[in-house]
Protein backbone atom coordinates (compact mmCIF):
# COMPACT_ATOMS: atom_id res chain seq x y z
CA UNK A 1 0.00 0.00 0.00
CA UNK A 2 1.14 3.48 -1.14
CA UNK A 3 1.66 6.23 1.59
CA UNK A 4 -1.27 8.76 1.44
CA UNK A 5 -1.09 11.64 -0.14
CA UNK A 6 -1.23 14.61 2.30
CA UNK A 7 -3.98 16.37 0.12
CA UNK A 8 -6.00 13.60 0.05
CA UNK A 9 -5.95 12.79 3.93
CA UNK A 10 -6.68 16.41 4.86
CA UNK A 11 -9.71 16.62 1.75
CA UNK A 12 -10.81 13.88 4.15
CA UNK A 13 -10.91 15.36 7.36
CA UNK A 14 -12.63 17.97 5.52
CA UNK A 15 -15.46 16.77 3.78
CA UNK A 16 -15.92 13.70 6.96
CA UNK A 17 -16.44 15.73 9.61
CA UNK A 18 -18.67 18.72 9.14
CA UNK A 19 -19.86 20.52 12.10
CA UNK A 20 -23.60 20.67 11.94
CA UNK A 21 -25.64 24.07 12.54
CA UNK A 22 -26.90 24.96 15.72
CA UNK A 23 -30.05 23.71 17.07
CA UNK A 24 -29.60 20.26 16.82
CA UNK A 25 -32.79 18.12 18.25
CA UNK A 26 -32.12 15.94 21.49
CA UNK A 27 -29.99 13.33 20.87
CA UNK A 28 -32.26 9.70 21.16
CA UNK A 29 -31.29 7.19 23.26
CA UNK A 30 -28.89 4.48 21.54
CA UNK A 31 -30.07 1.02 21.52
CA UNK A 32 -26.48 -1.19 20.33
CA UNK A 33 -23.26 -0.52 20.92
CA UNK A 34 -19.86 -0.89 18.60
CA UNK A 35 -18.68 -4.43 19.50
CA UNK A 36 -15.67 -4.99 21.96
CA UNK A 37 -13.20 -7.91 21.71
CA UNK A 38 -12.18 -9.70 25.27
CA UNK A 39 -10.36 -7.44 27.34
CA UNK A 40 -6.40 -6.94 27.70
CA UNK A 41 -3.71 -5.42 30.15
CA UNK A 42 -3.10 -2.02 29.48
CA UNK A 43 -0.64 0.76 30.01
CA UNK A 44 1.50 3.63 28.42
CA UNK A 45 4.49 1.94 29.50
CA UNK A 46 3.08 -0.75 27.26
CA UNK A 47 2.67 1.49 24.14
CA UNK A 48 6.08 2.93 24.55
CA UNK A 49 7.78 -0.93 24.96
CA UNK A 50 6.04 -1.92 21.77
CA UNK A 51 6.83 1.00 19.87
CA UNK A 52 10.72 0.16 21.14
CA UNK A 53 10.33 -2.77 20.03
CA UNK A 54 8.94 -2.19 16.39
CA UNK A 55 12.25 0.15 16.49
CA UNK A 56 14.19 -2.69 16.25
CA UNK A 57 12.50 -4.35 12.74
CA UNK A 58 11.83 -2.85 9.20
CA UNK A 59 8.85 -1.09 9.16
CA UNK A 60 6.24 -3.47 7.73
CA UNK A 61 2.69 -1.65 6.85
CA UNK A 62 -0.43 -3.07 8.30
CA UNK A 63 -2.29 -5.43 5.98
CA UNK A 64 -4.68 -3.68 4.10
CA UNK A 65 -7.55 -4.44 1.14
CA UNK A 66 -6.35 -3.87 -2.35
CA UNK A 67 -4.97 -0.45 -2.99
CA UNK A 68 -7.44 -0.26 -5.91
CA UNK A 69 -10.47 -1.09 -3.98
CA UNK A 70 -9.23 1.82 -1.44
CA UNK A 71 -8.89 4.30 -4.51
CA UNK A 72 -12.35 3.49 -5.35
CA UNK A 73 -13.36 5.28 -2.17
CA UNK A 74 -12.71 8.61 -3.30
CA UNK A 75 -13.67 12.04 -1.42
CA UNK A 76 -17.36 11.80 -3.18
CA UNK A 77 -17.61 7.96 -2.09
CA UNK A 78 -16.42 8.40 1.50
CA UNK A 79 -18.60 11.16 1.96
CA UNK A 80 -21.28 8.64 1.11
CA UNK A 81 -20.77 6.55 4.10
CA UNK A 82 -22.39 7.05 7.27
CA UNK A 83 -21.54 5.53 10.48
CA UNK A 84 -24.72 3.97 12.37
CA UNK A 85 -25.88 6.39 15.27
CA UNK A 86 -26.92 2.93 17.07
CA UNK A 87 -23.15 2.27 16.85
CA UNK A 88 -22.10 4.98 18.93
CA UNK A 89 -19.47 4.12 21.83
CA UNK A 90 -20.60 5.74 25.23
CA UNK A 91 -23.28 7.40 23.22
CA UNK A 92 -26.06 6.80 25.76
CA UNK A 93 -24.61 8.44 28.69
CA UNK A 94 -26.16 11.97 29.27
CA UNK A 95 -24.25 14.99 27.92
CA UNK A 96 -21.48 12.30 25.96
CA UNK A 97 -21.54 12.59 22.64
CA UNK A 98 -19.62 9.35 22.30
CA UNK A 99 -17.04 8.12 19.30
CA UNK A 100 -17.86 7.04 16.36
CA UNK A 101 -15.81 5.30 13.38
CA UNK A 102 -14.15 6.37 9.97
CA UNK A 103 -14.44 3.81 7.37
CA UNK A 104 -10.79 2.96 5.05
CA UNK A 105 -10.83 5.05 2.00
CA UNK A 106 -8.37 7.20 -0.11
CA UNK A 107 -8.22 9.96 2.87
CA UNK A 108 -6.98 6.99 5.24
CA UNK A 109 -5.88 3.36 3.01
CA UNK A 110 -3.81 1.87 5.89
CA UNK A 111 -6.26 0.19 9.17
CA UNK A 112 -5.54 1.41 12.31
CA UNK A 113 -6.41 -0.81 15.48
CA UNK A 114 -8.29 1.26 18.20
CA UNK A 115 -9.55 0.12 21.47
CA UNK A 116 -11.52 1.16 24.64
CA UNK A 117 -9.78 1.11 27.87
CA UNK A 118 -11.09 1.10 31.08
CA UNK A 119 -9.02 1.23 34.60
CA UNK A 120 -5.91 -0.82 33.55
CA UNK A 121 -7.91 -2.62 30.64
CA UNK A 122 -7.53 -2.32 26.88
CA UNK A 123 -11.30 -3.78 24.64
CA UNK A 124 -10.58 -3.58 20.71
CA UNK A 125 -13.34 -2.35 18.91
CA UNK A 126 -14.54 -5.24 16.25
CA UNK A 127 -14.68 -4.16 12.71
CA UNK A 128 -17.75 -5.08 10.80
CA UNK A 129 -19.34 -3.42 7.40
CA UNK A 130 -22.34 -3.57 9.18
CA UNK A 131 -21.36 -0.76 11.79
CA UNK A 132 -21.91 1.93 8.59
CA UNK A 133 -24.81 3.06 6.08
CA UNK A 134 -23.21 3.08 2.23
CA UNK A 135 -25.35 2.94 -0.66
CA UNK A 136 -25.43 -0.72 -2.62
CA UNK A 137 -22.84 0.36 -5.47
CA UNK A 138 -20.42 2.08 -2.54
CA UNK A 139 -17.09 -0.27 -3.13
CA UNK A 140 -17.10 0.05 0.91
CA UNK A 141 -18.99 -3.62 0.40
CA UNK A 142 -16.31 -4.86 -1.30
CA UNK A 143 -13.54 -4.34 1.25
CA UNK A 144 -14.16 -7.48 2.82
CA UNK A 145 -15.33 -8.47 7.22
CA UNK A 146 -11.41 -7.84 7.88
CA UNK A 147 -10.80 -4.04 6.24
CA UNK A 148 -10.63 -2.58 9.60
CA UNK A 149 -11.02 1.53 10.73
CA UNK A 150 -9.37 4.40 8.98
CA UNK A 151 -10.14 6.52 12.62
CA UNK A 152 -12.11 7.92 14.86
CA UNK A 153 -13.90 11.04 15.99
CA UNK A 154 -15.47 12.49 19.31
CA UNK A 155 -18.79 13.41 19.06
CA UNK A 156 -20.62 16.63 20.70
CA UNK A 157 -23.47 15.94 23.13
CA UNK A 158 -25.81 17.57 20.25
CA UNK A 159 -24.87 13.75 18.77
CA UNK A 160 -24.71 15.50 15.54
CA UNK A 161 -21.41 17.48 15.57
CA UNK A 162 -17.79 16.76 16.34
CA UNK A 163 -14.83 18.06 18.20
CA UNK A 164 -11.95 15.92 17.78
CA UNK A 165 -10.79 13.61 14.73
CA UNK A 166 -8.13 11.16 13.81
CA UNK A 167 -8.19 10.22 10.04
CA UNK A 168 -5.18 8.97 7.92
CA UNK A 169 -1.27 8.86 8.71
CA UNK A 170 -0.77 10.63 12.01
CA UNK A 171 -3.53 13.39 11.16
CA UNK A 172 -5.92 14.99 13.71
CA UNK A 173 -7.65 18.09 14.44
CA UNK A 174 -10.29 19.81 16.39
CA UNK A 175 -13.34 22.09 16.26
CA UNK A 176 -13.28 24.10 19.15
CA UNK A 177 -13.95 26.30 19.77
CA UNK A 178 -16.01 27.85 17.07
CA UNK A 179 -17.11 23.94 16.34
CA UNK A 180 -15.62 24.36 13.36
CA UNK A 181 -12.64 22.70 11.44
CA UNK A 182 -9.87 24.32 10.16
CA UNK A 183 -5.81 23.39 10.45
CA UNK A 184 -4.96 19.77 11.04
CA UNK A 185 -1.96 18.45 13.51
CA UNK A 186 0.21 15.80 13.04
CA UNK A 187 2.42 13.30 15.17
CA UNK A 188 5.23 14.39 13.41
CA UNK A 189 6.78 14.99 9.85
CA UNK A 190 9.94 13.57 8.00
CA UNK A 191 11.52 15.06 4.85
CA UNK A 192 8.73 17.90 4.60
CA UNK A 193 9.76 19.84 1.61
CA UNK A 194 13.04 17.92 1.45
CA UNK A 195 15.30 16.71 -1.03
CA UNK A 196 13.95 13.15 -0.82
CA UNK A 197 10.58 12.09 -0.82
CA UNK A 198 8.35 12.99 2.23
CA UNK A 199 7.01 10.08 4.43
CA UNK A 200 4.18 9.65 6.40
CA UNK A 201 4.24 7.80 9.37
CA UNK A 202 0.57 6.73 10.39
CA UNK A 203 -0.67 5.75 13.52
CA UNK A 204 -1.47 2.50 13.89
CA UNK A 205 -3.03 1.63 17.11
CA UNK A 206 -5.10 4.20 19.44
CA UNK A 207 -5.94 3.80 23.10
CA UNK A 208 -8.77 5.50 24.10
CA UNK A 209 -10.06 5.94 27.88
CA UNK A 210 -13.71 6.01 28.68
CA UNK A 211 -14.81 9.81 29.63
CA UNK A 212 -15.97 8.24 32.65
CA UNK A 213 -12.61 8.38 34.08
CA UNK A 214 -11.78 12.27 33.74
CA UNK A 215 -10.46 14.01 30.92
CA UNK A 216 -10.41 12.33 27.77
CA UNK A 217 -6.77 10.54 27.47
CA UNK A 218 -5.85 9.11 23.60
CA UNK A 219 -2.74 6.50 23.58
CA UNK A 220 -1.25 6.25 19.90
CA UNK A 221 1.55 4.30 18.32
CA UNK A 222 3.24 5.68 15.45
CA UNK A 223 5.20 3.79 12.59
CA UNK A 224 6.85 4.73 9.56
CA UNK A 225 10.05 4.20 7.50
CA UNK A 226 12.23 6.55 9.87
CA UNK A 227 10.96 5.72 13.27
CA UNK A 228 8.11 4.51 15.77
CA UNK A 229 6.96 6.34 18.62
CA UNK A 230 4.33 6.14 21.53
CA UNK A 231 2.02 9.26 22.28
CA UNK A 232 -0.22 10.06 25.45
CA UNK A 233 -2.60 12.71 24.77
CA UNK A 234 -4.68 14.29 27.84
CA UNK A 235 -7.89 16.85 26.47
CA UNK A 236 -9.34 19.19 28.37
CA UNK A 237 -11.77 21.37 26.90
CA UNK A 238 -13.42 24.96 27.91
CA UNK A 239 -14.66 28.58 27.22
CA UNK A 240 -11.73 29.19 25.32
CA UNK A 241 -11.37 26.03 23.47
CA UNK A 242 -9.21 22.58 23.48
CA UNK A 243 -6.15 21.98 25.18
CA UNK A 244 -4.00 18.66 24.33
CA UNK A 245 -1.22 17.65 26.73
CA UNK A 246 0.94 15.68 24.67
CA UNK A 247 3.54 13.29 26.22
CA UNK A 248 6.00 11.79 23.25
CA UNK A 249 8.75 9.41 22.34
CA UNK A 250 9.85 8.43 19.49
CA UNK A 251 12.77 5.84 18.32
CA UNK A 252 14.44 5.95 15.00
CA UNK A 253 15.18 3.44 12.70
CA UNK A 254 17.69 5.79 10.98
CA UNK A 255 19.10 8.96 11.02
CA UNK A 256 16.14 11.63 10.73
CA UNK A 257 17.50 15.24 9.73
CA UNK A 258 14.15 15.61 8.28
CA UNK A 259 12.59 15.47 11.66
CA UNK A 260 9.41 17.98 12.22
CA UNK A 261 8.07 17.95 15.85
CA UNK A 262 4.68 19.70 16.76
CA UNK A 263 3.66 19.80 13.21
CA UNK A 264 0.77 22.11 12.51
CA UNK A 265 -0.56 22.13 8.60
CA UNK A 266 -3.01 24.55 6.82
CA UNK A 267 -4.17 26.66 3.78
CA UNK A 268 -3.84 29.93 2.60
CA UNK A 269 -4.53 30.85 -0.82
CA UNK A 270 -5.04 34.83 -0.62
CA UNK A 271 -5.80 37.60 1.53
CA UNK A 272 -5.73 41.69 1.66
CA UNK A 273 -2.30 42.01 0.88
CA UNK A 274 -1.64 39.42 -2.12
CA UNK A 275 -4.76 38.80 -4.01
CA UNK A 276 -3.50 38.53 -7.29
CA UNK A 277 -3.45 34.83 -7.30
CA UNK A 278 -7.14 35.04 -8.00
CA UNK A 279 -10.18 36.65 -9.21
CA UNK A 280 -12.30 34.61 -6.68
CA UNK A 281 -15.55 36.93 -5.23
CA UNK A 282 -14.33 36.74 -1.77
CA UNK A 283 -12.19 38.72 -0.23
CA UNK A 284 -9.55 36.48 2.00
CA UNK A 285 -9.74 32.82 1.59
CA UNK A 286 -7.42 30.77 4.09
CA UNK A 287 -7.59 28.78 7.15
CA UNK A 288 -4.52 30.87 8.73
CA UNK A 289 -3.14 34.29 8.23
CA UNK A 290 0.32 33.71 10.13
CA UNK A 291 2.68 32.29 12.13
CA UNK A 292 2.98 33.49 15.48
CA UNK A 293 6.67 33.04 17.57
CA UNK A 294 7.13 33.58 21.10
CA UNK A 295 11.57 33.01 21.04
CA UNK A 296 13.26 31.86 24.12
CA UNK A 297 14.49 35.15 24.52
CA UNK A 298 11.19 36.17 24.74
CA UNK A 299 10.78 38.62 21.19
CA UNK A 300 7.23 38.35 19.92
CA UNK A 301 6.93 37.62 16.12
CA UNK A 302 4.71 37.95 13.48
CA UNK A 303 5.57 36.63 10.01
CA UNK A 304 2.13 36.82 7.22
CA UNK A 305 1.67 33.93 5.07
CA UNK A 306 2.29 33.59 1.34
CA UNK A 307 1.37 31.94 -1.67
CA UNK A 308 4.86 32.24 -3.21
CA UNK A 309 5.35 31.12 -6.69
CA UNK A 310 7.59 28.60 -5.86
CA UNK A 311 8.02 26.32 -2.48
CA UNK A 312 9.94 28.53 -0.20
CA UNK A 313 11.48 27.26 3.60
CA UNK A 314 12.01 29.74 6.26
CA UNK A 315 14.01 28.39 9.26
CA UNK A 316 13.96 30.58 12.23
CA UNK A 317 16.82 30.30 14.84
CA UNK A 318 15.82 29.87 18.59
CA UNK A 319 16.46 27.62 21.83
CA UNK A 320 13.89 26.53 23.73
CA UNK A 321 11.09 28.50 22.50
CA UNK A 322 8.39 29.06 24.27
CA UNK A 323 6.00 29.21 21.69
CA UNK A 324 4.88 29.13 18.18
CA UNK A 325 1.79 28.30 16.07
CA UNK A 326 -0.52 28.88 12.89
CA UNK A 327 -3.30 31.51 13.78
CA UNK A 328 -6.58 33.31 12.60
CA UNK A 329 -6.40 36.47 13.68
CA UNK A 330 -8.82 37.83 10.99
CA UNK A 331 -12.36 37.02 12.75
CA UNK A 332 -14.41 39.82 10.84
CA UNK A 333 -16.90 37.59 8.75
CA UNK A 334 -17.12 40.99 5.72
CA UNK A 335 -13.23 40.40 5.48
CA UNK A 336 -14.03 36.80 3.56
CA UNK A 337 -17.73 36.69 2.92
CA UNK A 338 -18.41 32.98 3.09
CA UNK A 339 -21.32 31.91 4.72
CA UNK A 340 -20.65 28.54 3.35
CA UNK A 341 -17.46 26.83 5.07
CA UNK A 342 -17.21 30.29 7.58
CA UNK A 343 -13.00 30.96 7.00
CA UNK A 344 -13.93 33.11 10.33
CA UNK A 345 -14.65 30.66 12.85
CA UNK A 346 -11.60 28.47 12.10
CA UNK A 347 -9.41 27.83 15.00
CA UNK A 348 -6.43 28.73 15.42
CA UNK A 349 -3.26 26.00 17.05
CA UNK A 350 -0.69 27.20 19.21
CA UNK A 351 2.15 24.69 20.41
CA UNK A 352 3.57 25.65 24.05
CA UNK A 353 6.69 23.59 24.72
CA UNK A 354 7.58 22.39 28.19
CA UNK A 355 10.54 21.19 29.32
CA UNK A 356 13.91 21.82 27.59
CA UNK A 357 13.37 21.76 24.01
CA UNK A 358 17.16 23.04 23.07
CA UNK A 359 18.32 24.82 20.24
CA UNK A 360 17.11 23.96 17.05
CA UNK A 361 14.74 25.84 14.13
CA UNK A 362 10.74 26.77 14.01
CA UNK A 363 10.60 25.83 10.34
CA UNK A 364 7.79 27.25 7.70
CA UNK A 365 6.91 25.80 4.50
CA UNK A 366 5.06 27.55 1.67
CA UNK A 367 3.63 25.59 -1.22
CA UNK A 368 2.08 27.57 -4.15
CA UNK A 369 -1.28 27.00 -4.56
CA UNK A 370 -4.37 27.67 -7.18
CA UNK A 371 -6.96 26.86 -4.92
CA UNK A 372 -8.74 26.20 -1.32
CA UNK A 373 -8.55 22.75 -1.34
CA UNK A 374 -4.55 22.43 -0.80
CA UNK A 375 -2.99 22.30 2.41
CA UNK A 376 0.18 24.27 1.36
CA UNK A 377 1.40 25.63 5.19
CA UNK A 378 3.41 23.71 7.49
CA UNK A 379 5.22 24.75 10.27
CA UNK A 380 7.41 22.83 12.78
CA UNK A 381 10.18 22.45 15.22
CA UNK A 382 13.36 20.80 13.84
CA UNK A 383 16.10 20.36 16.65
CA UNK A 384 19.68 21.48 15.72
CA UNK A 385 21.21 17.87 16.53
CA UNK A 386 19.48 15.50 14.12
CA UNK A 387 18.37 11.93 15.88
CA UNK A 388 20.61 9.05 15.23
CA UNK A 389 19.40 5.42 14.33
CA UNK A 390 18.67 3.51 17.42
CA UNK A 391 18.43 7.02 19.49
CA UNK A 392 15.11 7.74 21.53
CA UNK A 393 14.06 11.57 21.58
CA UNK A 394 11.42 12.28 24.42
CA UNK A 395 9.66 15.22 24.75
CA UNK A 396 5.77 16.69 25.81
CA UNK A 397 4.20 19.76 24.59
CA UNK A 398 0.63 21.44 25.11
CA UNK A 399 -1.26 22.35 21.44
CA UNK A 400 -3.93 25.20 21.81
CA UNK A 401 -6.92 25.28 19.82
CA UNK A 402 -7.85 28.18 20.45
CA UNK A 403 -9.30 31.84 18.83
CA UNK A 404 -5.70 33.64 19.90
CA UNK A 405 -2.18 32.37 21.79
CA UNK A 406 -2.76 31.39 24.78
CA UNK A 407 -0.76 33.70 26.65
CA UNK A 408 -0.96 37.38 26.44
CA UNK A 409 1.62 39.36 24.13
CA UNK A 410 2.52 42.06 26.56
CA UNK A 411 3.00 44.32 23.10
CA UNK A 412 0.82 45.58 20.84
CA UNK A 413 -0.10 42.88 17.89
CA UNK A 414 -0.17 42.94 14.04
CA UNK A 415 -3.68 43.22 13.00
CA UNK A 416 -2.89 43.84 8.56
CA UNK A 417 -0.45 43.40 6.45
CA UNK A 418 -0.74 45.48 3.35
CA UNK A 419 1.42 46.22 0.52
CA UNK A 420 1.32 47.77 -2.79
CA UNK A 421 3.11 50.04 -5.48
CA UNK A 422 5.26 52.49 -4.01
CA UNK A 423 5.31 55.95 -4.28
CA UNK A 424 3.35 59.09 -2.87
CA UNK A 425 -0.69 59.15 -3.92
CA UNK A 426 -0.96 61.69 -6.69
CA UNK A 427 2.88 61.46 -7.51
CA UNK A 428 4.73 59.70 -10.40
CA UNK A 429 4.95 56.25 -9.79
CA UNK A 430 8.39 55.37 -9.12
CA UNK A 431 10.06 52.44 -10.81
CA UNK A 432 11.00 49.33 -8.94
CA UNK A 433 9.50 50.25 -5.22
CA UNK A 434 7.36 48.20 -3.40
CA UNK A 435 5.02 49.84 -0.62
CA UNK A 436 4.92 47.88 3.07
CA UNK A 437 2.17 48.80 5.51
CA UNK A 438 1.24 46.78 8.50
CA UNK A 439 -0.93 48.05 11.21
CA UNK A 440 -0.49 47.41 15.11
CA UNK A 441 -3.05 47.61 17.72
CA UNK A 442 -2.99 46.82 21.50
CA UNK A 443 -2.97 48.10 25.36
CA UNK A 444 0.54 48.81 24.91
CA UNK A 445 -0.09 51.56 22.02
CA UNK A 446 -3.11 53.22 24.14
CA UNK A 447 -3.34 56.79 24.51
CA UNK A 448 -0.14 57.19 22.65
CA UNK A 449 0.43 60.03 20.26
CA UNK A 450 2.97 61.22 17.82
CA UNK A 451 4.02 63.33 20.37
CA UNK A 452 4.65 60.44 22.49
CA UNK A 453 8.23 59.08 21.04
CA UNK A 454 7.08 56.22 19.28
CA UNK A 455 9.47 55.57 16.41
CA UNK A 456 9.21 52.81 13.12
CA UNK A 457 12.14 50.49 13.38
CA UNK A 458 12.22 48.37 9.59
CA UNK A 459 15.15 46.34 8.14
CA UNK A 460 16.15 44.51 4.57
CA UNK A 461 18.01 41.50 3.82
CA UNK A 462 18.62 43.53 0.50
CA UNK A 463 17.38 46.70 -1.20
CA UNK A 464 17.13 50.41 0.20
CA UNK A 465 14.45 51.66 2.65
CA UNK A 466 12.58 54.81 1.91
CA UNK A 467 10.22 56.91 3.39
CA UNK A 468 9.98 54.98 6.84
CA UNK A 469 7.22 56.41 8.79
CA UNK A 470 4.67 55.67 11.41
CA UNK A 471 1.47 57.19 13.45
CA UNK A 472 -1.37 56.70 14.69
CA UNK A 473 -4.41 56.16 12.50
CA UNK A 474 -7.23 58.85 13.38
CA UNK A 475 -10.69 57.72 15.02
CA UNK A 476 -9.01 54.30 15.35
CA UNK A 477 -7.01 52.76 17.85
CA UNK A 478 -4.59 51.89 15.22
CA UNK A 479 -1.13 52.39 14.86
CA UNK A 480 -0.06 52.00 11.11
CA UNK A 481 4.01 51.34 10.01
CA UNK A 482 5.01 52.19 5.93
CA UNK A 483 7.69 51.89 3.83
CA UNK A 484 8.63 51.68 0.37
CA UNK A 485 11.46 49.15 -0.41
CA UNK A 486 13.01 48.76 -3.81
CA UNK A 487 12.32 45.28 -5.62
CA UNK A 488 15.28 44.04 -7.74
CA UNK A 489 15.28 40.55 -9.65
CA UNK A 490 16.84 37.76 -7.34
CA UNK A 491 15.99 35.85 -4.45
CA UNK A 492 13.14 36.83 -2.28
CA UNK A 493 13.30 39.95 0.03
CA UNK A 494 13.57 39.50 3.77
CA UNK A 495 11.69 42.28 5.87
CA UNK A 496 11.55 42.83 9.37
CA UNK A 497 9.74 45.62 11.12
CA UNK A 498 8.62 47.03 14.61
CA UNK A 499 7.59 50.27 16.70
CA UNK A 500 9.66 51.23 19.70
CA UNK A 501 9.19 53.94 22.97
CA UNK A 502 13.10 54.39 23.99
CA UNK A 503 14.70 51.06 23.87
CA UNK A 504 11.31 48.86 24.43
CA UNK A 505 9.37 47.35 21.51
CA UNK A 506 5.74 48.23 21.82
CA UNK A 507 4.90 45.95 19.20
CA UNK A 508 5.08 42.23 17.96
CA UNK A 509 8.29 42.11 15.22
CA UNK A 510 6.74 41.84 11.99
CA UNK A 511 8.54 39.57 9.55
CA UNK A 512 7.76 39.67 5.40
CA UNK A 513 9.28 38.36 2.09
CA UNK A 514 8.68 39.74 -1.37
CA UNK A 515 9.16 37.64 -3.98
CA UNK A 516 10.80 39.67 -6.80
CA UNK A 517 8.84 38.28 -10.51
CA UNK A 518 6.31 36.29 -8.27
Amino acid sequence: MSAPDRRAVVAGLLGASLAAPAGAAAPPTWPTEAPLGPPRPFSFEEVKRRARALSQSRFTPPPSPPATLIKAIDYDAFGQIAYKPSATLWGQAPGDGGVRFFPLGKPAPMPVEISIVSGAEARAVVYSEGLFDAPATSPLHGLGPQAGFGGFKLMNADHRTDWLAFLGASYFRAADPFNQYGLSARGVSVNTAAAIPEEFPLFRAFWIESPAQGPVVICALLDGPSLTGAFRMTHTRGPFGLVQDIEAELNFRVAAPGLGLAPLTSMYWYAASDRAPTDDWRPQIHDSDGLAMWTGSGERIWRPLANPPSVITNAFLDRNPRGFGLMQRDRTFADYQDDGVFYDRRPSAWVEPLGDWGPGTVRLVEIPTRGESDDNIVVFWTPQAAPAAGQSLAYRYRLHWSDEESTPLGVARVIASRSGRGGRPGQPVPSGRRKIVVDFAGAALAGLNRGSGVEAVAQSSRGQIEDLTCYPVVGTPTWRLMFDITVTPGPPIDLRAFLKRGPAAVTETWIGQIFPGG
